[in-house]
Formats: structure tokens, sequence, C-alpha cells
């Protein structure tokens, strides 16, 4: 039947700016041996001092071994041998660069890293805002902040990991301040609204541009996808000396909350509520168009008027909808074409841009990876829901994750998955969730197609168990690096900071809970009472990081 659309509607509200701040002070901890801090310094020079700065934690590795992407070549960056632990990175907060391109707290993050290089962090990770970069005009970047971030991780002597992101900072699970795409892209989403993402009554979405306008010149006269690689290719040539050696992986952003995922399950505004099964997003004119086109070669034209019927809304449940319960239309012929046609797209958009960045980033010694979202409510039910609203058609009798890792496959891109801390039993029972499952089904997925899994976990948790639940999980599914999220005030509480010490202790040493630095001998409150005792004696910007 046809549709009509309501006039459109944004499901985002602006989000007053509340920095998640950390705790830390200018002097490093007791645990920490320093590299120099460097002048200015050729390429060849500042990679050897990057490896006689290599973290104490670190000096077993045997030479021949290489971090995590650190084997060169193309933009997979693939090669040499491997450590026998997994490395773990650390998200910095997401306002580590502000809206207005500066960067946060500078003095009470140096000494951060400091910390975090002390326990034996590889690196962290930051969000590289399209809507910070390129905010004032088309083509006109600005680099500046994250300059000065690059060059204070490598003194501290750890890597980076730097995400393209492409995406809205603002109305999903973490989001802790508001960071907008461009604002000469909002102007023109504003005198064309199908350029973002739409669903059945017509709501728009404006995290991330819709890919159904991938190859069309919606931005100003270039396509979203040609922004992007021109986006990239800046970015390469402004840290061109330091890919490689330390910024060592490039996660490129490829929806929403920096996902290959629809926006299907948005928390703003109370929109969708968790386990709401979501909405499909296939309503703006251009993902319409595709639609009918593809039922038109399907040779059933009527297939191609809207998207299904009878799919519910974001907060429903799968046997409350006539299209996701257990024998519904999801495995039906119309069912099969729809959702083939839905998470096609989703994965050659993802191709197009791995594509452009394989490009940007061939020969630079960076790995490129792209993350997956870990959609495990309703993953013990037939059609798996939430999962096929996100894009992914992965359901009872259809492995919707062996195309994605394909994919990523011949982009030469690491697969990086959520949830890895997660268990099932910790589950509500009513949401038929199952984490481990999935977990091992991707886990499969990637080792089929011969691309590398790296993991992060999708809730904040510094308590044992979610811990030792990805020690068992890096292990078992030979993890290449996982990044835990995120670096807060939170992290470095006593028992917090303790607990995470150990776990990264035992990452590197392959599941084996290691014993504590010797100079800790507060028994793990290592850095945390080194600010205890040093409370009466902060600087301004220490202090304004508590």
């Amino acid at each position: 039947m046809a549709l009509t659309l309501r006039s459109s509607t944004s499901f985002l509200s602006p989000l007053d700016p509340s920095s998640k701040l950390h705790k830390a002070e200018d002097a490093p901890p007791c645990c920490v041996s320093l590299p120099p801090v460097p002048g200015r310094a050729t390429a060849a020079t500042r990679r050897l001092r990057l490896a006689r700065a290599a973290p104490v934690e670190h000096a077993s590795a045997s030479p021949e071994t290489t971090l995590h992407g650190g084997g060169g070549g193309g933009g997979g960056g693939h090669g040499g041998g491997r450590r026998r632990g997994t490395p773990v990175y650390v998200m910095l907060p997401l306002d580590t660069v502000g809206p207005g391109g500066q960067l946060s707290r500078a003095r009470a993050l140096a000494a951060s890293l400091m910390a975090l290089r002390s326990a034996g962090v590889e690196g962290v990770m930051v969000d590289v805002w399209w809507g910070v970069v390129e905010r004032e005009s088309p083509g006109r970047y600005d680099w500046e902040a994250y300059a000065e971030l690059v060059r204070m991780v490598e003194r501290a002597g750890l890597r980076l990991q730097m995400v393209m992101s492409f995406h809205q900072c603002g109305g999903n699970v973490g989001d802790s301040c508001n960071i907008p795409l461009p604002g000469w892209v909002l102007e023109e989403m504003s005198s064309n609204p199908d350029m973002v993402y739409t669903d059945r009554s017509g709501r728009r979405n404006p995290e991330y541009i819709s890919l159904g306008g991938d190859a069309l010149p919606v931005l100003k006269g270039r396509t979203p996808i040609q922004v992007y690689s021109d986006y990239m290719r800046s970015f390469r040539d402004r840290f061109r000396d330091y890919l490689g050696n330390v910024i060592m992986e490039i996660q490129v952003g490829l929806g929403p909350c920096g996902e290959l995922r629809y926006p299907s399950y948005p928390e703003a505004n109370g929109t969708w509520r968790f386990p709401g099964i979501g909405e499909f997003q296939c309503y703006d004119k251009y993902m319409r168009a595709s639609l009918q086109a593809a039922a038109q070669a399907a040779g059933h034209e009527e297939w191609g008027r809207s998207g299904p019927h009878d799919a519910g809304e974001y907060k429903q449940f799968p046997e409350e909808t006539g299209f996701f319960r257990r024998d519904g239309t999801w495995s039906t012929e119309y069912g099969r074409f729809f959702l083939e046609w839905y998470s096609g797209m989703l994965l050659e958009h993802g191709d197009r841009v791995l594509a452009a960045a394989e490009a940007v980033f061939r020969g630079t010694g960076a790995t490129i990876s792209a993350k997956v979202a870990g959609i495990h409510w309703h993953y013990r039910t037939r059609s798996h829901a939430a999962e096929l609203t996100a894009g992914y058609y992965n359901t009872r009798h259809h492995d919707g994750y062996a195309p994605i890792a394909l994919m990523l496959a011949r982009r030469g891109a690491v697969l990086n998955f959520t949830c890895m801390e997660m268990r099932d039993e910790q589950q509500p029972e009513h949401a038929n969730c199952s984490p481990e499952l999935l977990v091992q089904q991707v886990k499969a997925a990637a080792r089929a197609a011969r691309v590398e899994l790296a993991g992060e976990n999708a809730l904040e948790r510094y308590d044992e168990s979610a811990f030792s639940q990805v020690v068992g999980t890096a292990g078992g599914a030979g993890l290449s690096a996982f990044t835990y999220l995120r670096m807060n005030k939170k992290l470095f509480d006593a028992d917090n900071w303790r607990q995470f010490v150990s776990f990264v202790k035992a990452m590197a040493d392959g599941g084996e809970r290691a014993a504590l630095p010797s100079c800790d001998t507060e028994h793990s409150d290592l850095y945390v009472g080194f600010l205890d005792a040093a409370k009466g004696n902060r600087t301004p910007e220490a202090a304004a990081a508590l």
C-alpha cells in the first residue's frame, strides 16, 4: 500500500554538554618510567624514540612481535608475529576535543595518560568528530586540537586508535555531550530532509546521513562518500608522520554511534526503550526509490511501495507484530526479499566507505577497522527482530554476520564487536537475550572469513564479573585488541582501578591473573593512592578534572 509521510520531525533534541571528568594530576604516578619529552623530530627519529619508550609492562614482548595492526602495507596492515595476550586500549571521553575544536582539560588528560601507561595499557581511542573538524565550511579542516593530542599520547609512550566519526554525538546510550554534524551539513539537511534516515511515521533522525544518498551530490556538489574520502585524505596528510607508529588504527565510522547499522533504536525523547524491537529506517525518498527498483527487478512491483506494514513500533516485542512473530512475515518470500534488500543496502554502504578508507590509508602502516553493534536482545527468538531492524539479516535460519565479515575481509579491515563483557545469566529473562551466543556467532564468522576480530564492552562496567568475561572471551576468540569503555572519574576510583589494573595484566598474560607491580605497596592503589596523597597540592587544571 502507498504510504504518506508526516512532516519531518527530529528524534533528537539538543543536549546540554556535560563532560565526563576524570581524576588526574600533573605529576606521573609512582610506577611510571617516562620517555624524554621530544622536541621537533623527523619521522624516523620519532619511530625510534617511540620504540624505546615502550611501556614497561610490554618489555617482555619479543622483538618480532607486532602491535595490533602494526604490520604496515595496505589498509588492513596485517602481518608479523603475535603477542601471547591481548593489548588493551581505553576510550577517551567523548568531549576530549570539544565542539569548538579545543582540547579539553589538557594537563589532567596528560596525567591520566601516564596512569594508563603505568597500568600496562597499550593506548587510547578518540573520536575524531566530523562536526568539529569540518565545522566551519566544506573542505576547511581544523586538526590542531587532535595534533596536540597525538603529541601528548606520543610523549606518554602510548598508541592511538582514531575514529573517523561521521555521526552525531547525542541521543544514544552513554552520550555525555552534544556534538552535531557540521553546521553546513545540517543546512543541507534542512533544505533536503530526505538526506536523513526516516521511519514509517515520517520521523527524521539527523544522527547520520542516510545511505540512500551515498552516490548523490547532496552535499554542496559532493556525494557523502566523496566528503568522507576528502576528510580522511586530509587527516592522512596532516598526520602522515604518525601513522603506523603512534596512530596504529583508523576505525571508520559507518553509521550512528560509528557502527555499521541503521539508527533503529534511538533513545532520545523516549522513542525507543530496551528491549524494544526498533523500527526499519527505509522511508526517505532515496531508500524508497531503491526499494522500488529492487521490487521491479524481482518481478513484484507491489513489494516496492512501502516497507513492511506489520513490523510494529519501537518499543514492541516480536510476538506483538505480524512481521516478527514466530512464523511471521519475515519467513515468507516477501519477508526474505525485503530483508535481503535492507541488509544488502547496509553492506554496500559499508563497502563503499571502507573502499574509500582503504584507498586513502593504503601504505601508511595503519590498520583500518569497522564496528558492528552487539544487538543481543531477542537473539533467542526465531526472527531476531532487533537485529533485523538494525540491518543485520540474522535469523534462526540465516547468518547475518558472515556477509559482514566477508565484506570487511575484502577491505582488509578488522571487525570490532561490542558486548564482550556481557553474560547471558545477567540479562532480563523477558528480553530473550544471549550476548554470549551472539559473540560466538560473530567469532565463527570472523574465523571463516579470516578477518581479525577485536572487541569492546558495550556498557561501563568495573566489576570482576565483566572483566573476567572479557578475559575469557579474548582468549577464546583470539581478539587482536580490546578497547575499554571508558576513561572517566569512576575508572580512577580505588576499587575500580584495582580491578582494571588486574584486568589489563590478565589480558596481557593471556588470561592469567598476574600480581601487581612491586612498587604498588598498597596492593593496587596504584595511581589512586598517589592522587590521595596529593589532594592538597593540586594545580587548577588537575582540580578541574575531579
